[in-house]
């Protein structure tokens, strides 16, 4: 399948290396080796060592550029040695963008069975520490997390076969959910929607309305709160943003209906409210969000943390919106109404901040270039 021009990364090779510049080489703390030398008797045991500063609130330094255009309803951006990889929702299809691909993006490969519909189709991406790609998606069962085995190298990247981790889990049109990511922990979580089934984000033996913790094979962690269960938090709606903070907190964003979006602080086996409640609530069954919006300021989609602040990815509220992590019941907000709609937002591994327009997808009002990839530089503050 080749890429049409009208649908190819358009930008300057030298800027886009300067923004990855670093990739490659900085190893994830996942990959870094770790020694110890135990003192001989000619020897003194080393100091203990001094604490690590605390993360610092980072701000974006100016305007935002485009890293590559004519995208198709993108959703989810990862990276795998220097080489960034974007999903597009309704073609199944994967991208790669680097320095090896010449500023331009080319299709590393399609998911297989992919049934788009509504916010159903290929949705999110997540590279574990061995380099293999996950992929979530809507298949002829359902949603399910796919893993592929990445062929060749940045510029001739492909995918091997797809092997299904889990599946089964309720699809719709609607609330579909979609996001992955792995943990601090080294497992991989997943969001999922209550697929229009209200009742079912209540019902811990469905996955549907869940955030779902499990081994890079798919299994159940044993320390997971239901015994044999991949369900790791409950009473949700649309969840389609996790993250976490330096201190191994973690983060989701939430669609909610007509009342309220959220921001939460996710705790293994808590229950946050859906449908029962929506937004903070005096109901003590349930865990409160840290901080709330309209849906129409709001419709938080991917969340990345960088240093100490959190960002959010609003589409319907077209906006940028900051964080603290140590006040998340505060927030600023970035370019709003500059780029349309905002699907996902990543910490590139030089710490430049990524993120993905989402006009094309049927809800938006594409504008010339859309979708765009955008990458902006952040700086203290």
């Amino acid at each position: 399948m080749t890429r049409t021009p009208a649908r190819t990364a358009a930008v300057p090779l030298a800027a886009l290396a300067l923004l990855l510049s670093g990739c490659a080489g900085d190893p994830s703390p996942e990959r870094a080796a770790s020694t110890t030398t135990a003192p001989t008797p000619t020897q003194t045991a080393s100091p203990t060592p001094t604490p690590s500063p605390p993360p610092t609130a980072m701000t974006p330094a100016g305007d935002p550029v485009a890293l590559a255009s004519g995208l198709g309803a993108p959703w989810s951006i990862a990276f795998v040695d220097g080489t960034a990889l974007l999903s597009e929702r309704d073609t199944g299809t994967i991208l790669e963008l680097g320095p090896a691909t010449g500023g331009s993006t080319r299709v590393v490969g399609t998911v297989p069975d992919v049934v788009a519909g509504g916010e159903g189709g290929l949705t999110g991406l997540a590279v574990d520490a061995q380099g293999r790609l996950y992929a979530a998606s809507t298949g002829p069962n359902g949603n399910r997390v796919q893993r592929f085995a990445l062929t060749g190298d940045p510029g001739t990247l492909g995918l091997g076969p797809a092997e299904t981790i889990i599946d089964g889990i309720p699809s719709a049109r609607t609330h579909n959910g979609g996001r992955i990511a792995f943990g601090p922990d080294g497992l991989l979580y997943a969001t999922t929607g209550d697929a229009g089934q209200r009742d079912a984000a209540q019902d811990p033996a469905s996955l549907a309305g869940k955030i779902l913790r499990m081994t890079p094979d798919g299994a159940a962690p044993a320390d997971n709160p239901f015994p044999g269960s991949v369900v790791y938090s409950l009473g949700h709606r649309n969840p389609q943003g996790i993250a976490w903070s330096g201190e191994g907190v973690m983060f989701a964003s939430e669609f909610g209906q007509d009342t309220w979006d959220e921001l939460n602080i996710i705790a293994p086996g808590a229950n946050y409210g859906w449908p029962i409640v929506e937004g903070f609530s005096d109901d003590g069954r349930f865990t409160d969000p840290v901080q709330q919006w309209r849906p129409d300021a709001a419709s938080p989609s991917g969340i990345a943390i960088a240093g100490a602040t959190l960002y959010i990815a609003n589409l319907r509220g077209e906006t940028l919106r900051a964080v603290p992590v140590s006040d998340p019941g505060t927030s600023v907000d970035y370019y709003v109404g500059a780029f349309g709609r905002l699907r996902d937002v990543a910490l590139a591994p030089d710490g430049t901040l990524w993120v993905l327009t989402n006009n094309t997808d049927g809800r938006g009002s594409p504008r010339t270039g859309d979708d765009l990839l955008l990458g902006v530089g952040l700086q203290p503050g």
